[in-house]
């Protein structure tokens, strides 16, 4: 793992592979370890970044100066540039695809191709909004989460019968929520804050004119499909994927699937 430093706090991140640039982010409350399966493929052919998102995985707690997304792609934007990356794409799910479109408004003539997985990049929904802002608020006051938030929570990320075709993968998923402790717990609300508070950037998509992929898991609850055909709609020449028996983590529950859909799209725009 490597580490950056910005605003006195560092970022961890893979760099892994060699080609052209694909920039990954991954979902809240996970890290760079969820990309492993599509990882071990693409960075046979493409040079594979994955930032760790501010009090996740091996990144420090966020600067004090980090209060959007849209900051935290600045400072991504920053460690492109320290590793001297003129030129990149982003594959971004959940909160990985929120970021990334801010990325790429800030720098669109540098962005390659965009993929958008299990995301949305407009408002919360209302009712979504104060549900998440409640849960974020008992995690920081109580500095854990607590059983029932874990119950509520899990069920989200995965498909309906993921208990019994990936019990691994929801077990797992639990276990490292019941690890969050203290001032872990305050971090992870502030950036959730971020997450589910976000500025709207549907009107912004709409100026995006790069090859881009929007890719759904058939039973996203937080995302529904619903959701990935507003965006398609926003981005010119976009293509959507619907990815059957899968939920939010659509990558680690269909991780074969979500590999051949990645490659043949990148193999069809990018450069070799």
């Amino acid at each position: 793992m490597n580490k950056f430093l910005i605003d006195g706090h560092e970022m961890a991140y893979l760099d892994i592979g060699d080609g052209p640039v694909i920039v990954f982010g991954h979902s809240y409350l996970w890290d760079s370890t969820m990309w492993a399966p599509q990882i071990a493929h693409l960075s046979q052919s493409y040079r594979c970044i994955v930032p760790e998102l501010w009090a996740h995985g091996q990144s420090d707690y966020a600067p004090e100066q980090t209060r959007t997304l849209q900051d935290y792609a600045k400072q991504v934007l920053a460690l492109l540039d320290d590793l001297q990356i003129e030129r990149f794409s982003i594959v971004g799910l959940s909160v990985g695809g929120m970021w990334g479109t801010e990325l790429v408004s800030l720098a669109l003539a540098r962005v390659d191709a965009l993929v958008l997985m299990d995301t949305f990049v407009g408002l919360e929904p209302e009712v979504a909004h104060k549900k998440y802002f409640a849960m974020l608020e008992t995690i920081a006051v109580e500095q854990h989460v607590p059983d029932s938030i874990i119950q509520t929570v899990v069920p989200l990320f995965f498909a309906n019968e993921a208990h019994q075709n990936h019990p691994e993968l929801v077990t797992a998923f639990a276990q490292s929520l019941e690890q969050v402790k203290g001032q872990q717990a305050v971090e992870l609300a502030k950036i959730g804050r971020m997450v589910f508070g976000r500025r709207d950037q549907i009107e912004e998509i709409e100026n995006f004119a790069l090859p881009t992929l929007i890719a759904v898991g058939q039973e996203d609850k937080p995302r529904p499909v619903l959701e990935s055909y507003l965006m398609q709609d926003c981005i010119s020449g976009s293509q959507l994927v619907q990815i059957p028996n899968a939920g939010h983590i659509s990558n680690l529950e269909q991780p074969e699937l979500v590999n051949r859909i990645l490659l043949d799209f990148f193999a069809g725009v990018l450069p070799r």
